[in-house]
């Protein structure tokens, strides 16, 4: 097997699997949860940076600290994002999430095109016209806006915006996002945890998983890195539909919650809209070879 097809997949899967994880830290409130993550993804990538010896990019940051402003707005969306995505998950809304990220590829093409004035193919805008039909359709089956799944997908997509024109690669810029994140992190970590957090109540399984949360937050990013070196970006674009198909599965086999036929139609609108991009894509990367 190709390993950049392996790494793809281990990454994809962690990210369709982390609502399992989430379920075992169910008492530890979100707000608590992303702390936790943020201080301990800290730790690890430390110890990476230092095991492979590059913190070269921390020179040209610390002497021109206006370099690092765009990763202190994709820090913040990240945080934000993450806290949503814990919230979601916590109060049964695994299926909210799982749509909220199929949601987000076509988000990010049209920033593309409002942002980067990218142009797009036929195929390509009647995609982005069917999956904005499932969001309507599920807004009025429902009764309300999808509001998780969109602000997921379009919290996650500008994050993703930002880190596209960005300098660093995936490592570093996650190392500086958690930087510029650990002075209000830590701080808040230690008020929480004096005024009884989970590491206050002396639970080991608990501090366990909590400890868990920094390589469950790197490690992905790290693979999917190391894959995207590897493999074409039409490949790695079609597999990313891993993780959300797996948080789908989860929501409905695993949690058990309800999905309706008229709400399935929604999803199978954004399912197409999906193979047609893809396709498109796939179709496209195979005429230029």
């Amino acid at each position: 097997m190709d390993p950049g097809l392996l790494y793809a997949g281990l990454a994809f899967a962690i990210w369709g699997l982390f609502p399992l994880y989430l379920r075992q830290i169910v008492s530890v409130s979100p707000i608590e949860v992303v702390l936790h993550r943020s201080a301990w993804a800290l730790l690890l990538l430390v110890v990476v940076l230092g095991l492979l010896r590059r913190w070269q990019w921390l020179g040209p940051i610390v002497r021109q600290p206006r370099r690092a402003l765009p990763f202190a707005a994709s820090a913040v969306l990240l945080a934000g994002n993450w806290m949503l995505y814990v919230w979601a998950v916590q109060s049964g809304h695994v299926l909210d999430a799982s749509l909220g990220y199929f949601i987000n590829p076509l988000v990010s093409v049209l920033l593309g095109v409002l942002v980067l004035h990218e142009r797009l193919r036929r195929a390509q805008w009647l995609a982005v016209a069917l999956a904005a039909f499932g969001v309507a359709w599920l807004t009025w089956q429902t009764g309300r806006l999808p509001w998780v799944a969109l602000l997921l997908a379009v919290s996650f997509a500008i994050y993703g915006l930002i880190r596209k024109t960005g300098h660093l690669g995936a490592l570093e810029g996650l190392a500086l996002e958690t930087l510029l994140l650990a002075p209000l992190v830590l701080p808040a970590l230690a008020w929480i945890t004096a005024h009884g957090g989970a590491l206050a109540r002396g639970d080991a399984a608990l501090i366990g998983w909590l400890c868990l949360s920094g390589p469950l937050t790197a490690l992905p990013l790290l693979l999917f890195a190391a894959a995207a070196r590897r493999l074409p970006l039409a490949t790695v674009g079609l597999m990313q539909y891993l993780s959300p198909t797996l948080q789908f599965a989860l929501g409905v086999w695993v949690f058990h919650e309800p999905m309706q036929p008229a709400r399935l139609a929604g999803f199978v609108c954004i399912w197409a809209a999906l193979a047609l991009y893809s396709a498109d894509a796939l179709r496209r990367t195979m005429r230029r070879r």
